[in-house]
């Protein structure tokens, strides 16, 4: 035998989409501290014990979720200039200011679980991170940003932001905020 083969029930494609759809829904209609595997799983027409067998929490079937969210809903933009991008970007990014109670959740369980701590840095926040990136060295390409521009400081700011406001939700995330963003960085930047 070359490889190794996994226990069990190949995973369904389809029923990976159910699940991650259902897990939406519910979040949609209940919110994050009222979503339950039982709930997702009843949407989704399928058994708990399927869920459990690929996620192991429902952090982990809502990340997945949200990935899947996050690559259809925030592409990274192409038009033409720092700003342009900027905007486009944060005006996309802040569209989906409806998942504060799931993003605080999410947060919470990397707080409390250290094993889905690592799962939600490198397969959310780094890959949000990692898009913003694109979009300033496309800027640093086309000379926008002066030499020696710091452009992970510069992706710590808007993230820094966005999650300072996401938790504390004492100001909104809003155009007028994507707006200011853009002209500090674009400002910070020449």
């Amino acid at each position: 035998m070359t490889g190794e083969r996994r226990l069990g029930r190949p995973r369904s494609e389809a029923t990976r989409t159910a699940i991650l759809a259902a897990a939406l829904d519910e979040l949609d209609e209940r919110g994050y501290a009222a979503l339950t595997i039982d709930g997702i799983a009843r949407r989704a027409g399928c058994g708990k014990q399927t869920i459990y067998r690929w996620w192991p929490s429902k952090a982990d079937v809502v990340l997945e979720s949200l990935l899947d969210r996050a690559d259809t809903t925030i592409a990274i933009p192409d038009e033409g200039s720092l700003p342009d991008d900027l905007m486009a970007f944060l005006g996309a990014t802040f569209k989906q200011r409806g998942q504060r109670p799931t993003l605080i959740g999410l947060m919470a369980q990397a707080l409390l679980d250290p094993v889905f701590a690592v799962a939600f840095k490198e397969k959310f926040l780094f890959r949000r991170r990692a898009a913003l990136r694109v979009v300033l060295e496309r800027a640093a390409a086309r000379g926008e940003l002066a030499a020696g521009t710091d452009v992970e400081l510069l992706v710590d700011i808007v993230y820094g932001v966005l999650w300072y406001r996401l938790l504390l939700d004492h100001a909104p995330l809003d155009e007028p905020l994507g707006e200011g963003l853009t002209t500090l960085l674009v400002r910070a930047t020449r």
